[in-house]
């Protein structure tokens, strides 16, 4: 019978939890978490959650099993992106407000660096994950649509009222000139 090691225990069970993980998400975002202390990566940490987002630091080849081993909903061409020390945040709701907190802490700090994010089975650079998390909130581009689906209709309404406007003022005038 072999014997497993107990290290080997301890890196499936952390392969296990972050497959997990990657099965839960709806998207992924790597960083290059260098530069940030302890203190400010707990507190990023702390907000993500909030936001129903996970940033987890894990070691480049323990992901990269795991993204092997999740074949299903995640599919990475190359993973010359996993070098270097990598934290992925794990986003399960929305994504973009958990985007627009790593922007704004990036913006603060200086880090973490964005390396490439998976969305919807989508590899995305950073450039483009950045602009994604200056968009505004949803509300916001829903109410745009709707403006914009109003307006020819509003203007449609206006210039048909402008004529039946007309119409009244000049039979007034001419009703005023008889009298």
């Amino acid at each position: 019978m072999n014997k497993i090691s107990v290290n080997r225990q301890k890196k499936e069970k952390i392969v296990e939890e972050i497959t997990y993980k990657i099965q839960k998400a709806r998207a992924l975002v790597f960083t290059n978490y260098q530069g940030m202390t302890h203190k400010q990566l707990e507190e990023l940490k702390k907000v993500l959650k909030a936001l129903n987002a996970e940033f987890m630091v894990t070691k480049n080849t323990l992901l990269k099993i795991a993204l092997q081993m999740e074949n299903g909903k995640w599919k990475m061409e190359n993973d010359e992106g996993l070098n270097n020390p990598t934290a992925t945040l794990f986003i399960y709701d929305d994504v973009i407000a958990p985007l627009k907190q790593i922007a704004k802490t990036l913006k603060l700090l200086g880090f973490p660096a964005i390396k490439f994010g998976i969305i919807e089975n989508q590899a995305l650079t950073s450039d483009q994950l950045l602009k994604m998390a200056f968009l505004p909130p949803r509300e916001i581009l829903l109410a745009q649509v709707v403006g914009g689906l109003k307006s020819p209709i509003y203007g449609l309404h206006r210039a048909l009222l402008w004529n039946i406007q007309k119409l009244v003022m000049t039979l007034r005038a001419i009703e005023t000139k008889k009298n």
